[in-house]
């Protein structure tokens, strides 16, 4: 006979699973209520042994039959509830059911041992007395107080369960009057009177706890730099010591904290802007690197939030010159505080133009910049200088010029000259030069895929494709910036300066920013739109007329005009002889005193009008500048003599018929008409160079050599020619380098060597 196959089907995974987990939780409930009825014995017999103890330790012995017979059904009803809890009464029959009752109603059921008081079919358990028990236990005495349990969770081993207390702690009364004695007995020491110290005493502890305080700076900087982004919360606790409190390092201490708070910024900040999370990106799971990041940029921009308010709040209680209530610093720390922290937001306003709150730090310092403090404003008007010298893109630049000129005509034009010379140092014509040069060499443009299926094969244009991928992304390593953005936000700048400008020109003709207008004209004058040439022509034409203006100022305007008329206005038929006219008389007014400074204005005016614009000027006008120049070179200082003899160097070589003036036996018609303020009919072609020979006669040694170089004629070659560090200078560089500024001879005096004769003198008798 074939095996008899076994037919039981095989159960599924799932169906083990879900008996696997009905037998778990039968398992988990089977093992509490085990739990629960071993710790309900457990109970009961503690209960006994209590009530066993109370009985043996009380002075008079009760029997154990109630004589008073006091409540006795409440006893029997305890008592039937421990026999029900040890035995169910389903499990009884009704004859011993009815017995026990009847037991129950005797008072010999009460005197019998607790040990016997069981049904009969129950099985003895092996159980000592209860008063045997308790006989075994060793005595305690009465005046140790009951020691209160604590039940804790049972373990189980091999033997069973095993139920776990705890003694409960009973604190000690003795203990906390010991306390509280302690404690007034300090009340009353601190009471006591501090003893006074002395001058150096309070000197050495002041020197000590400031020793202190920078060693825990030092330590909660040198923290934060090791690993920003885990020792974030520090930068907290550093920045609630701007609030120090003791009187004797308050001041110190808090500057400390400023300048160690601002470079810590400048070194941990990131290169890019933080940016608050959006719901979305708040509820999405991230990794823990992610979420370290996220808690590290969070705390940084909240707590450089925090500090900037502090600064802003030190300004502001320097202005407002209000004693704080704490009284820890007085009135006269508040503006070293101030200064202070003028100075952190100076450097955060240059170091972090891409950071978080840049826009508060501009609203906070341009103010500032006009302050009446001289140290301030200047500290404020370099940061914005350079600011605007190092910003390639104009973004910051943008937002610092839009609040000056917001602030300039809100104070109706009433502010420092400093805060319009600014915009000098912005770098639009950089960029307007390097956009020209873009523009020649244009960069190349790509193939379209109909060019490239005309006339190329499919590999060429395979090949041609990565090629163009590479170039890309050259293109985009090199560029850092948008092109097109830098030209929208430069010319936005600009608007918003001219329109500064203008508004001066129009409505504060007498005010003190006129020279700062004037220079700035004069620097972008090529950028100007070619419709407003003509009227800004005929303003400037109306200031010098007008006889109101200072000497540099009009030599602003004569250069505002010519700067103008040498970019776009070539175009314009303007005949600008007048300013021509004008700087031609005006240029005996310098001088080796205060207009010693003019010099360089009207080299640069000399550039532009006689040199760039050579082939409208006339041979007679050269002529004529040429001899003025000659004659200011004596009466005016080294420096400002080299540059002017380098200007007529370069007119002799741009206008080489010039060289007339050399040659005392050359005749013209007319004379000679020095005191005549027309270039053109002073007849200057009947005139000579001789003040060449006085100047070649000159203290300082450039100066004679220029005029030995100008009497030869300006060659280029031989033994009268310049040296290349001379002659490739211009002539306003050759004016800076040998500036008389700073009290010092240049080329420096070569010390004399002579050697003093040593006589013997005989010795005399005294007599």
């Amino acid at each position: 006979m074939k095996a008899r196959r076994n037919k039981k089907q095989i159960p599924s995974f799932r169906k083990l699973l879900k008996t696997s987990k009905v037998k778990l939780e039968n398992k988990l409930k089977n093992k509490q209520f085990k739990q629960q009825s071993t710790l309900k014995k457990y109970r009961k017999e503690q209960r006994k042994l209590r009530q066993a103890v109370k009985d043996a330790v009380s002075k008079r012995p009760i029997p154990l039959e109630d004589p008073k017979g006091k409540r006795p059904g409440k006893r029997i009803e305890r008592e039937e509830e421990e026999e029900e809890e040890a035995l169910p009464l389903d499990m009884m029959d009704e004859d011993d059911l009815q017995l026990m009752k009847d037991l129950g109603q005797r008072a010999s059921f009460l005197t019998r041992d607790l040990s016997s008081s069981e049904p009969v079919h129950v099985k003895k358990r092996k159980r000592e007395h209860v008063i045997e028990k308790y006989e075994k236990i060793p005595r305690a005495l009465q005046t140790a107080p009951e020691k209160e349990l604590i039940h804790l969770l049972p373990i189980k081993d091999k033997s069973g369960i095993i139920p776990q207390t705890r003694e409960k702690p009973v604190i000690d009364s003795n203990q906390d009057e010991e306390d509280q004695e302690e404690v007034e007995l300090e009340e009353e020491i601190i009471e006591d009177p501090v003893r006074e110290l002395t001058l150096e005493e309070h000197l050495t502890e002041r020197k000590k706890k400031l020793q202190e305080k920078k060693m825990h700076i030092a330590a909660l900087a040198s923290a934060i730099l090791s690993d920003p982004e885990s020792n974030i919360k520090k930068l907290k606790e550093l920045r609630s010591m701007l609030m120090e409190q003791d009187p004797d390092v308050a001041v110190t201490v808090r500057k400390l904290v400023i300048v160690s708070l601002m470079e810590l910024f400048k070194d941990i900040t990131p290169s890019y802007k933080i940016r608050p999370l959006t719901e979305a990106e708040k509820s999405t799971k991230i990794r823990k690197e992610t979420q370290k990041l996220r808690e590290f940029e969070e705390g940084l921009v909240s707590q450089y939030k925090f500090y900037l308010e502090n600064l802003e709040q030190m300004v502001k209680d320097w202005k407002q010159r209000k004693l704080k209530k704490s009284n820890v610093i007085s009135l006269k720390a508040y503006k070293g505080l101030a200064e202070v922290a003028v100075k952190s937001l100076c450097e955060l306003l240059v170091a972090l133009p891409h950071f978080n709150f840049h826009n508060n730090i501009i609203v906070l310092i341009v103010p500032l910049m006009n302050d009446v403090s001289k140290l301030i404003s200047e500290m404020c008007c370099e940061a914005v200088k350079k600011l605007f010298k190092q910003d390639k893109l104009g973004q910051a630049s943008l937002g610092v010029i839009k609040v000056i000129s917001g602030f300039v005509k809100g104070r109706n034009y009433e502010v420092r000259p400093e805060m319009l010379k600014t915009f000098l140092c912005l770098r639009i014509k950089e960029i307007e030069v390097k956009k020209d040069t873009e523009d020649i060499n244009k960069p190349k443009k790509f193939m379209t895929f109909k060019e490239k299926r005309k006339t190329l094969s499919r590999m060429q244009r395979k090949w041609k494709k990565a090629e163009e991928k590479l170039e890309r992304e050259l293109r985009e390593a090199e560029a850092s910036e948008s092109t097109e953005k830098k030209l929208k936000l430069h010319t936005e700048t600009l608007n918003i300066v001219f329109v500064t400008y203008f508004r001066i020109l129009k409505k504060a003709q007498r005010s003190p920013l006129l020279p700062a207008v004037l220079e700035g004209l004069a620097k972008f004058a090529h950028l100007i739109n070619v419709e407003f040439f003509d009227d800004l022509l005929v303003v400037l034409h109306t200031l010098i007329e007008s006889g109101d203006l200072s000497y540099q100022e009009s030599l602003h305007c004569v250069q505002t005009a010519f700067h103008i008329l040498s970019g776009q206005g070539d175009v314009l038929n303007i005949d600008p002889m007048k300013f021509y006219t004008h700087l031609y008389k005006t240029l005996f007014k310098l001088h080796a005193g205060a207009t010693n400074e003019g010099v360089e204005i009207v080299l640069q005016c000399l550039d532009i009008m006689l040199t760039k614009r050579r082939k409208q000027v006339s041979q007679q006008r050269a002529l004529a500048f040429i001899k003025r120049l000659c004659t200011l070179a004596l009466h005016v200082l080294p420096n400002s003599s080299i540059g002017i003899l380098a200007i007529n160097r370069i007119l002799m070589h741009t206008f080489p018929k010039t060289d007339l003036l050399l040659d005392n036996e050359s005749q013209g018609s007319g004379v000679f008409l020095p005191e005549l303020d027309e270039p053109e009919y002073c007849n200057a072609q009947n005139t000579a160079l001789w003040e060449l020979h006085a100047l070649r006669r000159h203290y300082h040694p450039i100066v004679q050599r220029f005029a030995a170089h100008l009497m030869a004629g300006a060659p280029s070659e031989g033994s009268e020619a310049l040296k290349p560090e001379l002659s490739r200078r211009s002539a306003t560089e050759l004016f800076e380098t040998y500036s008389m500024a700073a009290m010092t001879f240049n080329p420096p005096v070569e010390s004399s060597n002579s050697k003093r004769k040593i006589r013997n003198v005989k010795s005399r008798e005294v007599i």
